[in-house]
């Protein structure tokens, strides 16, 4: 297995690099700089910037409209991407449902939904997680009702991602209570404008307004946007996630948290000397960059498989399990070289530079991200079950 890169690969690398530099507005790099959040207005310019590139969906096939790319163009672009800090897309149209649409879709489903999540009219997000069914998602409770044409929906979704400024919203819901709950679970496509959505915002420790509480209260949708069919909406969850896991293995993402750990370690003065020239220093850093390295080998693992026209299978589990640990990891190390400085949040200007203002705020974002997509202790039971050939954990 050849895991290095092509000229081809590495002159493609060079080109993103110089898009980035020319393309990213102003503004937008001094965010990225001192990795600010990005509300969703800058999301949404950025999404459209790089749409007129032909790039903001890499994973997509030409016959779609995305560019076609090879699994290791799409590997680079997205850690380029990561490493500039630029807005991170919102994946729920581009990387969940969009392909989804485009394996269990009907191909007017497809016509219509399609374009609009390409060029960005319309913006989505995942209705999966439920107050009581979250790790365990096949015990979700949220209902759907078969009246003539339609489903009337009653229910509640949580840790719904910008759901307050989606227009679409994709679901699982259950449809049949009689049989094994992954049996009875569809999949379908909701309007966030039908009368009886209600999102309701939370505030996040780490100070953005980024998830939701959902709820559905009679909400009338058409049997027409289910995607799939009626109580098969399980597969579609499952080939839904494989993609969201590979996507969480956050390499590009972690490489950028090291290097800024090495600006802080190389600039903050210990007597005569700096952290990064103290042996105990170096060892905590050098480690997290050995097992970063071994991630992304791992990750091209899979994109070697992925070239070979491999879906990706439990192995997806395997980067979502290492890639979240590895950066929180890093952040936790960023807090600590940082010291008391690491007190500081976005708007304490003056008080540690610009550049490591982001690192509180985004240390407390990613506690989130062993649960997410997935929660770890589940990861752990699909590998053991799936990879190891052991019987999970109850």
């Amino acid at each position: 297995m050849d895991l290095s890169f092509s000229p081809e690969d590495e002159t493609f690398r060079q080109e993103v690099r110089d898009f980035i530099a020319t393309a990213l507005p102003e503004d937008l790099k001094a965010k990225a700089d001192i990795d600010a959040p990005f509300p969703m207005e800058d999301t949404m310019r950025w999404h459209k910037i790089l749409y007129a590139k032909g790039w903001v969906a890499p994973q997509w096939p030409k016959k779609a409209g995305g560019p076609g790319f090879s699994a290791t163009k799409r590997f680079i672009l997205t850690e380029e991407l990561e490493l500039a800090g630029t807005p991170p897309l919102s994946p729920f149209g581009l990387v969940m449902v969009g392909p989804a649409i485009m394996q269990f879709g009907t191909p007017e489903q497809q016509q219509r939904f399609l374009p609009q999540i390409l060029n960005g009219e319309e913006t989505w997000c995942q209705g999966y997680s439920e107050p009581e069914a979250g790790s365990d998602l096949a015990s979700l409770r949220c209902k759907a009702d078969e009246d003539g044409d339609d489903f009337i929906i009653n229910g509640q979704k949580t840790w719904t991602t910008y759901a307050q400024y989606a227009d679409w919203i994709f679901c699982l819901v259950r449809t049949d209570p009689s049989v094994k709950k992954q049996a009875g679970i569809t999949f379908i496509l909701i309007d966030m404008k039908t009368p009886g959505v209600d999102a309701r915002p939370m505030l996040t420790i780490g100070g953005t307004p980024a998830f939701c509480d959902t709820f559905f209260d009679n909400v009338r949708v058409p049997k027409a946007n289910v995607i799939g069919k009626v109580n098969a909406g399980w597969t579609v969850a499952k080939a839904l996630l494989g993609h969201e896991r590979t996507l969480l293995a956050l390499v590009g993402n972690s490489r950028r948290t090291l290097r800024r750990i090495k600006h802080i370690a190389a600039e903050t003065a210990v007597g005569d000397s700096t952290l990064l020239e103290h042996s105990e220093w170096r060892g905590k850093i050098a480690r997290l960059e050995i097992e970063l390295e071994a991630l992304k080998m791992a990750s091209l693992r899979v994109l070697a498989g992925a070239e070979l026209g491999q879906a990706p299978g439990p192995e997806s589990s395997i980067l979502k399990l290492r890639g979240t640990e590895i950066n929180q990891r890093l952040y936790e190390l960023a807090m600590e070289v940082m010291g008391h400085d690491a007190l500081s949040w976005y708007n304490d200007a003056g008080v540690v530079p610009d550049a490591e203002q982001g690192i509180a705020p985004n240390f407390c974002y990613t506690r989130a991200n062993t649960i997410f997509g997935g929660s770890n202790e589940i990861q752990k039971n699909i590998i053991a079950k799936w990879i190891l050939g052991l019987p999970a954990s109850k």
